[in-house]
């Protein structure tokens, strides 16, 4: 599959690198692409520059996100949050009309420092704020509520943990699904329309102090529910 992610941070880049293993042909999006070629510094978690990994996945193609849009039969989302939507307007309307959308990001504001806060929750999602904006895409929210080297490997956590998908399209929901299932996720629980994605997303804060709590990112979520295979 041709697989557009816009978004070249660790996130963008962990999943491009699985989905190019996974023998997917992957485009990687970004607003400057020659400023994003020419990025010699480490990212903020301790991983290497982008010139650096990108050295490493030559198969990778990056472009404008507009470009990465334009080549993807499936998109990712991979920005942060406060900068999704201009990101997407970036993309281009035209470039994103009926293609799924599987949004991985979360409205964390870190104007406050940390921990971060959200600046949209309760009663509305970044979810439905971009299913919104743009209509005629499918958007699914999906593996935002854990680490991004456990999205593409959850054995890094062990036993069985869950991950959810919100959305209003149960087709796209089930391409989403496929694609999470071929990461290694078993248990994968729909929660239902797009509207769903204010749980997952409200998530994040308990995520973030668990991280904390915990010194590692190496863990999960894990719904126990009665009937459920071990």
């Amino acid at each position: 599959m041709k697989i557009g992610i816009l978004g070249t941070g660790m996130v963008g880049q962990t999943l491009a690198a699985k989905l190019h293993s996974l023998g997917h042909q992957v485009v990687i999006g970004t607003r400057d692409v020659a400023a994003t070629r020419a990025n010699d510094k480490p990212n903020n978690y301790g991983g290497p520059a982008f010139s650096v990994w990108h050295a490493q996945h030559p198969d990778i193609g990056l472009a404008s996100f507009a470009e990465a849009a334009s080549q993807g039969e499936l998109l990712l989302n991979c920005t942060q949050g406060a900068a999704s939507l201009a990101a997407l307007e970036l993309a281009g309307r035209a470039n994103l009309a009926g293609k799924i959308l599987l949004d991985l990001a979360n409205p964390l504001d870190f104007s406050q420092g940390m921990p971060p806060s959200l600046f949209v929750c309760n009663t509305d999602s970044l979810g439905e704020t971009i299913q919104r904006t743009y209509p005629e895409l499918k958007v699914v929210k999906a593996l935002n509520t854990t680490n991004c080297q456990v999205m593409v490997d959850p054995a890094r956590v062990p036993g069985r943990h869950s991950i959810f998908v919100s959305g209003n399209d149960a087709a796209a929901k089930v391409t989403v699904k496929g694609l999470l299932q071929s990461f290694g996720w078993q248990d994968v629980i729909d929660l239902g329309d797009i509207t769903t994605a204010r749980g997952s997303e409200q998530l994040l804060p308990i995520w973030i102090r668990l991280w904390g709590a915990l010194g590692s990112a190496d863990f999960n979520f894990a719904v126990v529910r009665e009937g459920a295979a071990a």
